[in-house]
């Protein structure tokens, strides 16, 4: 999957991902490949990608998250 996180300011992060947790308004939930398309509002907390088995993550205040095809893309506050 291509993960894109985008903030007002800047991109911080354009690549490969094998998964990603978010931070939903009813609870975190993770997107894998091959997850139905989605479009959600992001509460604050953590959103955590994993590349290369490795995790990342970024703190955010909110925002949301569309995923369609292979393309997960999340603009945050």
């Amino acid at each position: 999957m291509i993960l894109n996180i985008l903030s007002p300011e800047k991109i911080l992060y354009e690549g490969k991902v094998e998964l990603v947790t978010l931070p939903g308004i009813n609870g975190a939930f993770t997107v894998l490949d091959r997850h139905a398309p989605i479009i959600s509002t992001l509460n604050k907390g953590y959103i955590i990608y994993q590349i290369s088995g490795e995790s990342v993550s970024v703190n955010i205040e909110g925002g949301f998250v569309e995923k369609k095809g292979d393309i997960i893309t999340i603009c945050i506050e």
